[in-house]
């Protein structure tokens, strides 16, 4: 062990760049970490929606794009188009006490944004589908295909 630490500085001169990338990335993973733990929404696997489902029957959004839901989309979604999304609208203003969860085709975007405004206008039991419907296709559970 003391070898290793006498030649650690050594190292470390010999190797800049790659100990500054190394330390680069730990520090992203680390604000990552630390960001996920203060946002005021869960992100759900596709086998923790599954339970939600079957214990709470959350209002589900699905806010991918119109040809890619009718392709396939969570059985009991919702579809809504992110440029209609109002977490201010009548029908949603009911849903601020039930459990809400956002999705889209992928989980990166549009349910992110989505979860945040949910959030910042008073619900509180939101969740984003982590990796959106792809993931739940790739956890080989079943998808509703066409308009509803």
């Amino acid at each position: 062990m003391s070898d290793i630490l006498q030649k650690l500085p050594e190292f470390i001169h010999n190797h800049i760049a790659l100990v500054a990338g190394f330390v680069v990335v730990l520090i992203a993973l680390i604000v990552m970490e630390i960001a996920s733990l203060f946002r005021k929404y869960k992100e759900l696997s596709p086998a923790g929606l599954t339970l939600l489902i079957n214990r709470e029957s959350p209002l589900m959004i699905d806010l991918s794009a119109y040809a890619d839901f009718e392709k396939a989309h969570v059985p009991g979604a919702k579809h809504v188009a992110m440029s209609q999304f109002d977490p201010e609208s009548k029908d949603l203003a009911n849903a601020k006490e039930l459990p809400v969860v956002v999705m889209d085709k992928d989980g990166r975007g549009a349910a992110l944004k989505a979860a945040q405004r949910l959030v910042k206008a008073g619900f509180t039991k939101v969740s984003v589908l982590g990796g959106g419907v792809a993931a739940w296709q790739q956890a080989q559970l079943p998808v509703a295909k066409g308009k509803k």
